[in-house]
């Protein structure tokens, strides 16, 4: 599930959807609700949304993390997550939202695109298949299901552009739900969580440590690769969770 709302809010549709349900609903200001889907809730990243919102505002990924997230262990997993501030105007409202609607709309997070849809996934489990499965997120103030406007889910995922996301966090997101499936006595150490938090979400601090330390020297790389990884955060992150898998759950992944 992509958003936390507080139980007295949120309906979850026990239903489980595919790809191809259907649905109605459509946001835009002319509804009543409009952005009351904003307020209340506890919205978590995902890497690509950081690495979205931190080119958005210019800034670099520590200094994002420092003023527009806060940490958080993930349930179920213990490893560590990040989800946005809230702003203090005393009903939990996410930053980016203003009366008129949300200020980073164009680079907003997956969890937000979503709705009013939450993703479940199943990997790894037995009689599971790879794709997930979707939900609705039924709010009582929410107005959008009476609009008439029908999508079914692969239609909205395209629209709302989470197909590209889930995309680039598809290894990533394997990497939790593979530690999801772990005993919960298996702990994982205070500085593996160190990793897998910068290579998750501190990019930049991830690349000093690639270009800054002996890294390079045990985990070479070729020049094209590394010319792309000074650069191109996308593969960064890619290179990186691909080095945590072997790093903290012994896969034989080759490195790219």
């Amino acid at each position: 599930m992509n958003t936390d709302h507080p139980e007295n809010n949120a309906h979850i549709n026990p239903t489980r959807l595919g790809y191809q349900s259907r649905f109605q609903f459509k946001c835009h200001p002319g509804v009543s609700c409009f952005t009351q889907c904003c307020r209340g809730i506890q919205i978590i990243l995902t890497p690509y949304d950081i690495i979205r919102l931190k080119r958005r505002l210019a800034l670099p990924s520590d200094e994002f993390l420092a003023i527009y997230t806060e940490p958080h262990l993930l349930e179920k997993t213990d490893l560590p997550m990040v989800t946005l501030k809230h702003l203090d105007d005393g009903q939990e409202s996410c930053a980016f939202v203003r009366d008129k609607g949300c200020i980073v709309y164009e680079d907003r997070p997956t969890a937000c695109r979503y709705y009013p849809l939450g993703v479940g996934t199943l990997q790894h489990k037995e009689g599971a298949d790879d794709d997930g499965f979707f939900f609705f997120i039924n709010e009582p103030h929410c107005k959008g299901f009476d609009e008439s406007q029908e999508w079914t889910v692969a239609d909205w995922r395209q629209d709302q552009g989470v197909d590209e996301r889930d995309a680039v966090n598809a290894e990533w997101t394997d990497l939790v739900v593979r530690k999801r499936s772990f005993p919960v006595n298996i702990k994982l150490t205070d500085q593996a969580k160190q990793m897998f938090f910068m290579v998750s979400y501190n990019l930049d601090q991830f690349r000093r440590f690639v270009f800054e330390s002996t890294f390079l020297q045990r985990m070479p790389v070729d020049d094209a690769t590394r010319e792309q990884l000074k650069t191109d955060d996308v593969a960064l992150l890619k290179f990186g969770v691909n080095w945590l898998k072997n790093l903290l759950f012994k896969q034989k992944d080759p490195l790219p």
